[in-house]
């Protein structure tokens, strides 16, 4: 679908992205509070972006830009990069192992290609639409597991001012531990690269943005998983200048778990 120079710059954003994080580990970093108490960002998040973007804005084909800490770049292309420059600002912050770089290729409002990369591992995670997805270049494939009592479940979890959301999450995450052999969670893109790795049967978030899940949506398919949001129906991104605080829910398991753990989620 895409030429080797498109997927070489994805692969080259996502590189340098990573090492411009790295080169701010360890230091002092001073956290900005943005629209809520566990929403942080750094300097290493808009140095990054920086790098990235500098290297999406001189492809030889026209996108638009959508980044987590820039908003949205109109050039009126039909492809969008869709950046998060850091994800897991607030493990990085603290000094947690749990951080990457997120970045998406959209045609029109699909994801088509992805990247995710976890600079402490040096691991690559790439997918592209109907061609699979692969770890530093090797195949991956999602768990086949098909009984809860099998697999560990990420589920993250952000406080909401909405009117009992955090009851209710409490409430899910309860039924969940009754079922699944136990609940993990780095809330960051880790949980979803080691469900499409295997090591885990799913993630489950309620309070994420685009750039958060947009090439994990594009990873697990690809990995043979299946993503929906929490009530059990796939995922519509909306890529228009005034949805970018738009709340998405994801649900991104092995085929064998899915249905039962929206079940858990969504009690009748």
């Amino acid at each position: 679908m895409f030429p080797e120079k498109t997927r070489g710059t994805l692969e080259t954003a996502l590189k340098k992205g990573g090492e411009v994080i790295m080169d701010h580990q360890g230091t002092a970093l001073e956290t900005t509070r943005k629209e809520k108490i566990s929403s942080v960002v750094t300097k290493a998040d808009l140095a990054a972006e920086k790098a990235i973007l500098e290297i999406l804005g001189n492809t030889s084909f026209p996108c638009n830009i959508i980044s987590e800490e820039s908003g949205f770049m109109d050039r009126g292309a039909s492809r969008t990069w869709v950046v998060d420059p850091l994800d897991g600002t607030s493990n990085f912050a603290a000094g947690l192992p749990w951080f990457g770089v997120i970045i998406a290729l959209f045609h029109e409002d699909q994801p088509v290609l992805g990247g995710m990369h976890l600079p402490l591992e040096k691991a690559y995670y790439m997918a592209e639409m109907g061609k699979g997805a692969t770890l530093n270049g090797t195949p991956l494939r999602i768990s086949e597991a098909s009984n809860l009592e099998e697999i560990l479940v990420a589920y993250s979890f952000d406080f909401s001012d909405t009117p009992g959301k955090t009851r209710s999450e409490m409430q899910v995450m309860e039924r969940l531990s009754e079922r699944v052999r136990n609940i993990r969670s780095t809330n960051s893109l880790v949980d979803f690269c080691y469900t499409a790795r295997g090591w885990l049967g799913g993630a489950v978030n309620q309070t994420t943005k685009i750039w958060d899940i947009a090439a994990p949506w594009l990873l697990i398919r690809e990995a043979g998983g299946v993503v929906t949001d929490i009530t059990g129906k796939d995922l519509r991104f909306d890529l228009s200048v005034g949805s970018l605080d738009r709340n998405y829910t994801i649900v991104a398991a092995c085929p064998g778990v899915h249905r039962e753990l929206i079940k858990l989620i969504q009690p009748t």
